[in-house]
């Protein structure tokens, strides 16, 4: 915070801060104008939201949301058995009457943003984007669970375990965090006294059991030592079948690696952060024709998903998509118009005023004019 004000006084700049404390979360907001902050970020308040947003829809594997949070790219992966096994992307809607649109496939270490004609095969991580109603019509169908969880055991007491369990609780889900550090412990139980705090070692197998792991419908691993999160993760997954199980890592450089085993969900806040850094400057980086609304990294992390205003001067403007001369490997995926969420088709029209979601394989677009040859 200090750092910021200095820059500021010294030079005409942008200032992001990093604020991690939870005593801050709420003062800093009163004072950040004073202080010239264009932007307050806490890593861990990020994580915790992001977490919660996975544990309201446990089947997905991440949620990226656009358009005020009308339009949502939910991640996911086709299970053994699904009806989507070697299912052509042209027949969805044709076949199941569902409005969304396929926007990316990864398969093994391969990325596609495919056309009406990709077959999807078991094991597929598919995303989609829809309107959140859509999407879970979509889900049911495929016979998919879209309910939140219920309840959750967090282990690990950290900041992002407050965060998580204060957002939880507000919505009616029963939370249970296990933290060994006894000091930890009691200032949990002051600030969340509807959350049940068991003191103890989270990474003790017969604790776990105790605790009713084997019973729960999620499970969230924060500890502060990537390899003891992966082997409580595994733990868990090998006690249960339905149980939502989300890990936290620190550590990028081993993503690779990680992503191999057989966890659920991922959470890196490093990553996470550097990505609304990344989305806060780009949207800076406004042009004449229409500037960046939202921007997401998706696919795991080889494709950007980009939401633009149109104005005046954009050239997409009343024409047809289907006589758009558009680049390879980019998508139009997704129409807001006036609050209504729409299905891009080939005879569909972007109009001013409209936000356009844009995904795509190629990085660095700032402006929907890059979509175009």
């Amino acid at each position: 915070m200090l750092t910021c004000l200095i820059a500021k006084k010294l030079g005409n700049c942008q200032t992001i801060a990093r604020v991690r404390k939870p005593e801050y979360s709420t003062g800093i907001k009163l004072v950040k104008d004073d202080l010239g902050l264009a932007m307050l970020i806490n890593p861990s308040q990020i994580a915790a939201n992001e977490i919660a947003r996975l544990l309201r829809f446990p089947s997905a594997v991440q949620i990226d949301t656009f358009a005020k949070g009308r339009v949502e790219i939910l991640k996911f992966k086709i299970p053994a058995n699904s009806v989507l096994d070697n299912y052509k992307i042209s027949s969805i809607q044709s076949d199941l009457n569902c409005d969304i649109l396929v926007c990316g496939v990864e398969r093994g270490d391969e990325v596609v943003i495919p056309g009406g004609d990709f077959v999807l095969k078991e094991g597929d991580f598919v995303s989609i984007v829809a309107a959140p109603k859509k999407g879970s019509e979509f889900f049911r169908k495929i016979g998919i669970k879209t309910n939140r969880v219920k309840d959750t055991i967090i282990v690990g007491g950290g900041d992002i375990a407050y965060y998580l369990a204060a957002r939880l609780l507000q919505t009616g889900i029963k939370v249970k965090i296990i933290e060994k550090n006894p000091e930890k412990c009691e200032h949990l139980c002051q600030m969340l006294p509807k959350a049940e705090i068991v003191c103890g070692d989270g990474t003790d197998n017969k604790l776990l059991l105790e605790e009713g792991i084997a019973y729960a419908e999620s499970l969230v691993s924060l500890i502060n030592v990537d390899e003891e999160n992966i082997l409580l993760s595994l733990f868990a997954k090998s006690q249960t079948e339905n149980c939502k199980i989300i890990t936290k890592i620190n550590r990028i450089a081993y993503d690779e690696v990680i992503s191999k085993l057989d966890l659920d969900t991922i959470i890196y806040p490093k990553s996470t952060t550097a990505e609304y850094i990344v989305r806060f400057v780009r949207a800076k980086k406004n042009s004449l024709s229409s500037n960046i609304e939202t921007m997401h990294l998706i696919l795991d992390g080889k494709a950007e998903a980009l939401e633009f205003r149109m104005d005046e001067k954009s050239p997409i403007l009343n024409t047809p998509i289907e006589k758009l001369n558009i680049k390879k490997n980019v998508l139009i995926a997704c129409i807001n118009h006036n609050g209504e969420i729409l299905t891009p088709r080939g005879n569909s029209v972007v109009e001013k005023g409209d936000t356009v979601i844009v995904v795509t394989t190629i990085t660095g677009m700032n402006d929907i004019n890059d979509i175009l040859q």
